[in-house]
């Protein structure tokens, strides 16, 4: 390896804001943070949203993390457009029929 290119890989203490989750790793991220961790020591404090914790594949519950607005920036958008966001699929057609589907035969 090249001398004094490479960031330096130090340990570090992810924090899950939604689930209170820390575990302590090595990294090279940039942090302004500190924590002092169960040993005694400071180690720099990376916060992130989502972690397995808190993440509905792994834990099997649907949590709704709303950064921003996200979601509700998502319905606006595709309300216009005709979508039916909470289904997934295109409203029907103002006759009251919905389009047919095209089929192999």
């Amino acid at each position: 390896m090249k001398p004094d290119i490479h960031p330096e890989y130090r340990p570090v203490v992810f924090q899950d804001t939604s689930s209170d989750l820390a575990f302590l790793t090595r990294s090279t991220i940039n942090t302004r943070d500190t924590i002092e961790w169960e040993d005694g020591e400071t180690y720099p404090l990376a916060k992130v949203e989502i972690s397995s914790e808190s993440h509905p594949f792994y834990t099997g519950k649907q949590i709704l993390v709303d950064s921003g607005g996200r979601v509700e920036r998502f319905r606006r958008r595709y309300a216009k457009k005709g979508m039916d966001v909470a289904a997934g699929s295109k409203k029907a057609d103002a006759s009251g029929g919905a389009e047919a589907a095209p089929t192999d035969s």
